[in-house]
């Protein structure tokens, strides 16, 4: 396979453009996987889902901390959740800047469904990780890396060194 894949032979050069392809499969894969079942919701709902399930209501803010995505990111799909009614979004009568989200009575009503179809989707990741159970372990430590000192930052390092030994 690698001969025929030009992102496998770059090695570690290609590993970033590698995850992007992997994560676009997989989420591809789930929203044909919801289309073809009939439901109307998208891939990266489920977190929120699973969120507000557990804490019942939460601020924008919280929700984006509590995933690590990007605020806007958040927004984005909180907003496209309520305008598909799942979500309730109320002004905090302490904060008026804070917007509070809960589940909506659609949203809980079809929670049992839905989890039909994410415990499918679990059982599928089980299925496509079994040879490779340290996976999440080292993805974990890959993320916790990038977390603790970013991108940009080691590579301008990794720069500096070279342009020193000129």
């Amino acid at each position: 396979m690698e001969d025929n894949d030009f992102l496998r032979a770059l090695s570690y050069a290609g590993i970033s453009s590698r995850i992007k392809r992997l994560s676009d499969a997989l989420l591809y894969g789930t929203k044909e996987f919801y289309k073809t079942i009939g439901t109307d919701i998208e891939p990266n709902w489920y977190l929120v889902f699973r969120l507000l399930k557990k804490h019942k209501q939460l601020s924008i803010k919280e929700v984006a901390a509590r995933m690590q995505f990007s605020h806007p990111a958040s927004i984005k799909i909180i907003r496209n959740m309520q305008q598909k009614g799942y979500l309730e979004v109320v002004t905090d009568t302490v904060d008026s800047r804070k917007q509070l989200i809960s589940l909506s009575a659609k949203a809980k009503k079809a929670m049992p469904r839905l989890e039909k179809y994410w415990d499918a989707g679990l059982a599928t990741m089980k299925e496509l990780l079994e040879d490779n159970e340290a996976f999440s372990s080292l993805l974990a430590k890959f993320e916790d890396k990038v977390q603790e000192n970013g991108f940009k930052e080691r590579a301008l390092r990794h720069l500096k060194k070279t342009q020193r030994k000129k």
